[in-house]
């Protein structure tokens, strides 16, 4: 038998067999009333989700590999109580893979006129800034029947900074610089250094140390002990282009160039020594210039975490001529860039006299591991092509650092774990020698 429209639904929505029993609307009524009157009262039973009251607190900023709590207040004014499910939604970058849906999703109930709080504990797997999306609420009668929704703008930031993981090495390095700076029996001698205090003379110490009026006013023979001068300045100049995009293991060469720029800044700074920052490739995308020591380190990680590759061919001479600007008198350079042949020889090589004419420069470079790995490979032919295909890029980089030395420019080639320890002797070799 043909049912009408309405009956055609309710049976389709299994309130009624078809072709079973049609019992008219008299029967259709009081098979569903009951069902459409608690469904009714269900729904006007559950909490308006409009009118609820959303706020922020928590972290601002977090360690790339660390966790960041965000809170959620939710303040529910309407006289009902809310019962409901959550999602405080962000980027995918904001967890770790696999772990959103579970992360940003929660339940909660709140009594009429109360408030409560909801934690979302966030796991970035990348640097920069963080912005909360929206909040969804799912707010359920007390028979979970029929349920209202709606979504809520909460504006938050988590600013993912840096995680330094080189900081381990700053003890040891710390240790070598107070040897410098003439705290230890160590004697530091070198053009452009200061003299700091006289002492006793040991066995082993030079006797060209000696002070000869000290010793004639004393008992016992005087040497004078010296230190590295102080308040040099030290520009970080960070090369943003193509080639710092190309990744080494699971990171950019970016980050490498990060976490050794980090590192020598922390301890330049303990040195007494001024540190700025420039990044660059065909225009500036970072300044940092007249931090005081206390403030350096944090200002560094900050201007930092939001700094990504571009993907565009470094602009040598737009670099040059902002390194200069931002170093009007003698500095130490430090650029953190490619030791690749093209980019080296028809950028950097012939602007090279414009820097090295005035101040120290230092070129640091992130090394692949993998292509040293390559080069050791053996038993079988592709392995033995690798081998020589990664000896070949080796030559052609100590090629370049050749070059580069033979300019008067200090190089460190290293791969991202070994790059910020031997940036940091290179630049306390170079303040030994009095060459800042």
């Amino acid at each position: 038998m043909a049912l009408t429209g309405r009956a055609a639904l309710l049976a389709a929505l299994g309130s009624v067999p078809i072709g079973i029993w049609d019992p008219g609307w008299t029967g259709i009524l009081a098979v569903n009333a009951p069902l459409a009157v608690a469904c009714a009262c269900d729904f006007a039973l559950a909490a308006p989700v409009r009118r609820l009251g959303l706020t922020r607190s928590g972290d601002t900023s977090v360690r790339l590999g660390e966790t960041a709590d965000v809170t959620l207040t939710v303040t529910n004014p309407s006289g009902r109580p809310l019962r409901a499910r959550l999602r405080d939604a962000w980027p995918p970058s904001t967890w770790l893979p696999g772990t959103e849906t579970a992360a940003s999703r929660h339940s909660l109930t709140v009594p009429a006129g109360e408030r409560r709080r909801v934690t979302t504990r966030l796991r970035p797997t990348r640097r920069g800034d963080r912005h909360a999306d929206r909040v969804t609420i799912r707010s359920y009668g007390p028979l979970g029947l029929l349920t209202r929704q709606g979504t809520h703008r909460v504006p938050w930031t988590v600013r993912v900074l840096p995680p330094f993981t080189s900081r381990k090495h700053l003890p040891s390095k710390l240790s070598r610089l107070r040897e410098l700076d003439g705290r230890t029996s160590v004697l530091t001698r070198g053009e452009g250094t200061e003299f700091d205090s006289l002492r006793e003379y040991v066995p082993g110490d030079d006797t060209r140390s000696i002070d000869w009026r000290a010793t004639a006013r004393h008992s016992t023979v005087a040497v004078r002990t010296w230190r590295p001068e102080r308040d040099r300045h030290i520009l970080l100049v960070l090369d943003t282009g193509r080639t710092s995009a190309g990744r080494v293991g699971d990171a950019p060469r970016l980050d490498a160039a990060m976490d050794a720029a980090l590192l020598l800044a922390a301890l330049a700074s303990r040195a007494g020594d001024r540190v700025d920052l420039l990044a660059h490739d065909r225009r500036v995308r970072a300044l940092l210039q007249g931090r005081s020591a206390g403030d350096v380190l944090p200002s560094l990680v900050n201007a930092m975490a939001t700094l990504e590759p571009e993907l565009v061919e470094t602009d040598a001479r737009g670099l040059t001529a902002a390194t200069l600007r931002s170093a009007p008198r003698r500095s130490l350079i430090v650029l953190f860039t490619t030791l690749d042949a093209a980019p080296i020889e028809e950028g950097l090589l012939p602007l090279l006299p414009q820097l090295t004419q005035r101040h120290t420069v230092l070129v640091a470079s992130v090394a692949d591991p993998y292509v040293a790995r390559m080069a050791e490979a053996r038993g079988h032919t592709d392995a033995v092509y690798e081998a020589a295909a990664a000896a070949q890029a080796q030559s052609e980089r100590r090629n370049i650092a050749d070059r580069l030395r033979r300019h008067g420019v200090t190089v460190v080639d290293a791969t991202p774990e070994e790059l910020p320890p031997a940036l940091a002797d290179a630049y306390l070799e170079l303040k030994a020698a009095g060459r800042l």
